[in-house]
């Protein structure tokens, strides 16, 4: 991807560097690899880089007039000030079947840009696949009590980190280079 008709830098890297960021670090406690004592540092980036710094992404997706950007960064950049304002301000009392229904309703969300997704990039395909089936196993974890589940949902959202960075990355070199040097699987036309 370039710049647009108007000469404006794509906004696309910057909102996937900013989910692919917080998503790889809230993975690596929901898979066990580090402990929830670590959760400060994953809040921090939910505020900054993966809340705002998305929106800021979304809001030039929606200058370039595209829907689907302006819709996924916006929105995922809201869940993670979502996420983190939860867990800093209003975990007392709420349940995890009911931490569960959020992801789920995440995960409905997701498959439903993921369907958007059919008509674009494989590698965008890809991304969304990945985040919906990790929000559901973290919801069934959260549902079930199976910690099984949500370091596998975690493991699942390591993946999606990777992916997200892989097309921000393709976005980044591959305009740098004025020709493909990592594919995204384009649709053809």
């Amino acid at each position: 991807m370039s710049a647009t008709k108007d000469n404006l830098a794509n906004p696309a890297p910057l909102g996937l560097c900013g989910f692919a960021l917080t998503t790889w670090l809230l993975s690596l406690i929901n898979n066990g690899t580090f402990g929830a004592e670590n959760l400060g540092l994953v809040l921090a980036m939910g505020f900054a880089f993966g809340g705002t710094t998305q929106m800021i992404a979304g809001m030039f997706e929606y200058k370039k007039g595209n829907t689907f950007g302006f819709t996924a960064f916006t929105s995922y950049g809201a869940f993670w000030w979502t996420f983190a304002l939860f867990k800093v301000f209003f975990t007392q009392g709420v349940t995890l079947p009911f931490v569960g229904w959020y992801l789920t309703a995440w995960g409905t969300f997701t498959l439903m840009m993921f369907i958007g997704t059919l008509a674009k990039a494989r590698a965008l395909q890809a991304i969304f696949l990945a985040l919906t089936i990790t929000f559901y196993l973290l919801a069934a974890g959260d549902f079930t009590g199976n910690h099984s589940l949500s370091q596998i949902g975690g493991n699942f959202g390591l993946l999606t980190a990777l992916l997200a960075f892989y097309l921000a990355a393709a976005d980044i070199i591959n305009e740098s280079f004025g020709r493909t040097v990592l594919p995204i699987g384009e649709p053809k036309k």
